[in-house]
């Protein structure tokens, strides 16, 4: 619950979510940018940054600061060549949400997931190619590519 959010609990989130892509794509940003040979910056955000997930709220947040800040570090830097883009992936098992998977929980999701099965790690690779090619990608900055599945498309 809401209420339960621990200051430590918050912080933790905030570190690994946001500070870390913050100070990640400060790094990346300004080698691109000394470079000036342009170059492509990917964050992954999540389908929750734009449909807010029950029980995940700190979760939620924070990859909706990363979504915004793509958008922004989007716009300052298309002037010299470099996309920043998002990848925005739904249900894909790992570690840090097995424990919130229980089956009715598995049962909920894939009744809203019109494949109806939860995404695997390799299924992100084309999506994250597209969005680094040269041509086909070039033109793409400050978007967020959803690869769920069809999760968000649905009505709740």
């Amino acid at each position: 619950p809401f209420l339960d959010i621990s200051d430590e609990e918050m912080q933790k989130i905030l570190d690994t979510n946001y500070k870390s892509v913050v100070f990640g794509c400060q790094v990346f940003g300004k080698t691109l940018i000394d470079q000036k040979q342009g170059g492509v910056i990917i964050n992954i955000t999540s389908m929750s940054a734009i449909r807010p997930l029950s029980r995940v709220f700190t979760y939620s947040a924070t990859k909706a600061a990363v979504l915004n800040l793509t958008m922004n570090l989007a716009r300052e830097w298309a002037p010299q060549g470099i996309r920043v883009n998002a990848l925005s992936p739904g249900f894909f098992p790992a570690e840090q949400n097995r424990k919130i998977l229980q089956p009715e929980r598995v049962a909920k999701i894939l009744a809203h997931t019109p494949m109806n099965r939860f995404g695997e790690a390799g299924e992100l690779m084309g999506p994250a190619v597209f969005l680094c090619a040269r041509k086909a990608g070039s033109f793409v900055t400050g978007c967020h590519l959803t690869v769920d599945g069809g999760f968000s498309s649905m009505e709740f």
